[in-house]
């Protein structure tokens, strides 16, 4: 678990070094995860520490919010006096993830993700 974590780190902490470097206008944590789901593509698999440790973090996932509330709570005023480009940008942005996502939903059929799982032997994600 140790080194699962130790991994997941790294690439967070490769992706904010680039993003660093050049500047660029997006989250280094964004930057790593993607540097580490190509890597994964790559090599073809999912170690189980791996696997298990993510899931681990998934299940508590609602308690990394917690700091975003709080930085919610601490600007209310700006958020009051802006709350209309705030407003639309959330609604635009949420109709484009779901088009998205019905875009390139059927591509990929549950059954596939279910074989691909069954055959790295990784437990399939649960959303209860």
């Amino acid at each position: 678990m140790l080194a699962a974590i130790t991994v997941l780190l790294v690439y967070q902490l490769v992706g904010e070094s680039i993003v660093v470097a050049f500047r660029l206008p997006i989250p280094g944590p964004v930057v790593g995860m993607a540097l580490l789901f190509v890597s994964l593509i790559v090599r073809g698999s999912v170690t189980k520490d791996l696997a298990s440790t993510a899931n681990g973090l998934l299940r508590h996932l609602s308690l990394l919010f917690v700091p975003a509330g709080v930085g919610v709570m601490a600007h209310l005023n700006r958020l009051a006096s802006e709350w209309l480009p705030i407003t639309v940008s959330l609604v635009l942005s949420t109709m484009l993830t779901i088009a998205v996502t019905c875009r390139a939903g059927p591509s990929r059929p549950v059954s596939d993700v279910r074989l691909y799982t069954a055959r790295s032997g990784i437990d399939p994600p649960s959303f209860s």
